[in-house]
């Protein structure tokens, strides 16, 4: 289904830990949100069913202790009728083929050079996001040609469809790289959102990249002074501009 990808050496022992996010990271946008708005699309019941829940389940995805049961609600929408991970595994890898061309659009040519480096480095890197891992995996996989490890989002079959079990956010971010073995020291941390400081404060280099420019004055208050504040491309975003990769650019 994709090209062959770059050819990488294995991370060395002892190699440094990487964690990259990857909305408004590596992509620019809301991965899963533009995944779930077309799961919900695909049916007229199912919107009408999304215009029900959306005065209840919206307000609830724009606050952290609740946002794991307002995406919960849509993606439940969503994929009703569906109760195996696989089959939105499946679907997953649909949305990706059918939309290559919009995806490759998104995907931030600074933040995948950045990737290249770190891993032409040696490093173990790793994606850390709060979408679905097989979205995340297919992004890289068909569209970018990369074959890197992520931890996301769990899913699993409840009421008649398959939602989100288990949100890869905030602390229990953390939880699930060390869960997946990703257990020593952060090197690096590169992420947007502020949701993400338990991620930022353990790693020895945090990175914030792409933030929303109301989030600029906190993370300057509560990240190391000499902590990078970088936009990678991202428009409508805060940070210090980065230059664009030569290879990347239009001739």
């Amino acid at each position: 289904m994709s090209e062959a990808g770059p050819r990488y050496p294995a991370a060395r022992a002892g190699a440094p830990l990487v964690v990259f996010d990857f909305d408004h990271t590596l992509y620019d946008g809301d991965s899963g949100g533009h995944l779930f708005k077309w799961l919900i699309l695909r049916a007229w019941w199912r919107r009408l069913l999304a215009l029900l829940v959306a005065p209840i389940a919206g307000p609830m995805v724009a606050f952290l202790p609740t946002r794991r049961r307002g995406i919960s609600a849509f993606v439940w929408v969503g994929t009703i009728g569906f109760h195996r991970r696989r089959d939105l595994d499946a679907l997953i890898d649909r949305y990706v083929e059918a939309h290559m061309a919009q995806i490759r659009g998104r995907l931030l040519p600074i933040a995948l050079e950045v990737l290249h480096r770190h891993r032409e480095a040696g490093d173990r890197v790793v994606i850390a996001t709060g979408a679905p891992p097989e979205l995340a995996r297919a992004i890289l996989a068909f569209v970018a040609h990369e074959d890197v490890p992520v931890v996301g989002t769990q899913v699993g079959p409840r009421l008649g469809a398959v939602v989100a079990t288990r949100h890869c956010h905030h602390e229990m971010k953390m939880t699930m790289l060390r869960e997946a073995g990703y257990t020593g020291p952060i090197a690096t941390a590169y992420t947007d959102s502020s949701a993400d400081l338990p991620l930022l404060k353990a790693a020895q280099r945090p990175v914030v990249v792409n933030p929303k420019e109301g989030s600029v004055a906190m993370f300057q208050r509560v990240l190391p002074a000499d902590t990078p504040i970088l936009n990678w491309g991202c428009p409508g975003r805060a940070g210090e501009p980065v230059a664009m990769p030569a290879a990347a650019q239009q001739p």
